[in-house]
């Protein structure tokens, strides 16, 4: 498969400002993002994990090692477009990314941007829009709209730019179960399109509909693998103070009283059928 993104070595350092000392964000991380692929990154807070988006996305540059976005190294600045048009962000709180009074000109803004010409924007901005079902509300100012319906608007300028790649660092992190439902539809529907998605989040059951899991700790890589492959390790992500998907967790529980339940299980239709079967 050909990469997307591919990290060698990454050492991100930053200075604390309450006693101006030398942290070490990420610590020598290497890794590699299949075009296409769905990579779900987890983590408690100060693992590394929004760190790492931001460097994919070039807003943060490596203290050492590199970051090849589509091929293009991020910390050369003369690629910045380049990189950005190929991995696009959207972040947790949409109103740090829209920026105008009316959703579709937001919409607009990357692709303006970018130099595109006008009847193009247009075409891609009413795209965008229905992608996310949000063009009935065009012409609304965007405080108007839900947290929800704000993070769709950000997802549109996303898709907008045209990018092979999209990061999103914790986007349903302030929505409610019908918002966070909604926005986890729309990026299961990219990935079915062939746009490679990097999933930060939180949530372990948005997670566990990634392709790839990997568990950031202290800055490092602590687990990565498959949905299946990770969530086995119930005990180690357990002592990273991570939780688990419910089913998983139930399935452990089940384990320790003597029931034969396979590992592989990860969600709740696999262990009713598992069980509706055990005798």
């Amino acid at each position: 498969m050909e990469e997307m993104i591919r990290i060698e070595n990454l050492v991100f350092d930053y200075m604390r400002d309450e006693d101006q000392e030398q942290v070490s964000a990420i610590k020598g991380v290497s890794l590699t993002v299949e075009k296409g692929s769905f990579t779900a990154v987890i983590g408690r807070n100060g693992s590394g994990k929004s760190t790492l988006a931001k460097n994919i996305n070039a807003l943060l540059l490596p203290s050492s090692g590199v970051v090849y976005v589509n091929g293009y190294d991020t910390a050369k600045e003369e690629y910045i477009w380049e990189v950005r048009q190929s991995a696009a962000m959207v972040f947790q709180n949409p109103d740090n990314q829209i920026v105008s009074s009316i959703v579709e000109d937001d919409v607009a803004f990357g692709p303006e941007n970018l130099g595109i010409a006008p009847e193009e924007i247009r075409q891609r901005v009413d795209r965008s829009l229905k992608d996310v079902n949000m063009y009935q509300h065009r012409k609304k100012a965007p405080h108007l709209l839900s947290g929800g319906q704000k993070q769709r608007v950000a997802i549109a300028g996303a898709i907008a730019m045209r990018p092979e790649c999209i990061v999103f660092d914790e986007p349903t992190a302030m929505l409610d179960p019908k918002g966070r439902g909604e926005v986890m539809s729309i990026i299961r529907e990219l990935h079915e399109e062939g746009i490679t998605v990097v999933l930060i989040t939180h949530f372990m059951e948005e997670a566990a509909q990634a392709d790839r899991i990997i568990i950031m700790d202290q800055g490092e890589i602590a687990l990565d693998g498959t949905p299946r492959q990770v969530f086995s390790n119930v005990e180690a992500i357990r002592n990273m103070d991570l939780d688990v998907p419910l089913p998983v967790e139930l399935c452990h529980r089940l384990r320790t009283r003597g029931i034969d339940i396979p590992e592989t299980i990860i969600n709740m239709e696999e262990m009713v059928e598992f069980l509706c079967q055990y005798k």
